[in-house]
């Protein structure tokens, strides 16, 4: 990890220690996560290379924002009595685990559950339990709020597409933040009803967010690059980067099965 990444993952850290002690009753509609990601590496290491124009992109990603509220995803407000974060009863479903892996708890030869934070450790965790169960099929994600770590988990999520895993927030599910990526990893992807998505802006280690840059600036390469990587076509890898960026850093917006099937084909 370089330097600046370095840093970042420790502001990161700091941020989600600060964010875990948030009173509930302060929050404006929104839930404040415990853990935050979405940043970017300056190594670019598994980045894909973009070009940009900066007008053209200005143009391109302010519209994307201005059509953010016609996209018929589901409103905070509609949501605000909604369950946040996976319940008890989805939690007991870890069950008896085979083998655990960090976050991830292996449960039989095709299906491993995953619960908890991705950190610097939990790429070689994931690959530990490949070799141990090269038989996985199925990643269910139970309770997942993000990462530590954006480069260990963009590593991890490039690592579970190679692996060729089915990515699934079964019912009660909750995956946030850098989570979201994990599951858009998925060679097929599938939700329940009832699964809840957290999304937000990044930050970086001056305090900056996403919509503190041009739109043009090659900081935003890393997340368009990915999102196409992982099936959106251009448009929208666009807009759905605009969506997560319309969020503030220590806030979270939820998203549901049918505004994350907007942007990505659901099995």
């Amino acid at each position: 990890m370089s330097p600046t990444a370095l840093v970042r993952s420790f502001f990161i850290a700091l941020c989600a220690a600060v964010l875990a002690f948030a009173p509930a009753h302060a929050q404006q509609g929104f839930t404040v996560t415990t853990t935050v990601s979405w940043t970017w590496d300056d190594a670019g290491d598994g980045g894909s290379d973009v070009a940009f124009d900066d007008e053209a992109d200005d143009t391109a990603i302010d519209e994307d924002a201005a059509l953010l509220d016609d996209e018929g995803l589901a409103d905070d407000a509609d949501m605000a009595a909604t369950r946040r974060y996976a319940p008890a009863a989805t939690l007991a479903t870890l069950g008896r685990a085979k083998a655990h892996y960090g976050p991830f708890a292996v449960i039989d030869a095709a299906t491993v559950r995953m619960a908890g934070d991705v950190t610097s450790a939990t790429p070689r965790q994931f690959a530990a339990m490949l070799a141990a169960h090269p038989g996985l099929k199925r990643l269910e994600m139970i309770d997942c709020p993000g990462s530590l770590d954006e480069e260990a988990n963009l590593i991890l999520a490039r690592a579970i597409r190679r692996a060729g895993l089915e990515t699934v927030v079964p019912s009660g599910g909750s995956v946030r933040s850098g989570a979201v990526e994990l599951w858009l990893a998925g060679i097929t992807r599938r939700a329940a009803a009832d699964a809840e998505f957290g999304v937000h802006s990044w930050a970086d280690d001056t305090g900056r967010e996403a919509n503190d840059y041009a739109a043009g600036d090659p900081v935003h390469a890393e997340y368009l690059g990915y999102y196409r990587e992982m099936g959106m076509d251009e448009a929208k890898a666009r807009s759905f980067y605009a969506l997560t960026n319309a969020t503030p850093f220590d806030q979270v917006r939820y998203l549901n099965r049918d505004d994350m099937a907007r942007f990505v084909a659901l099995n």
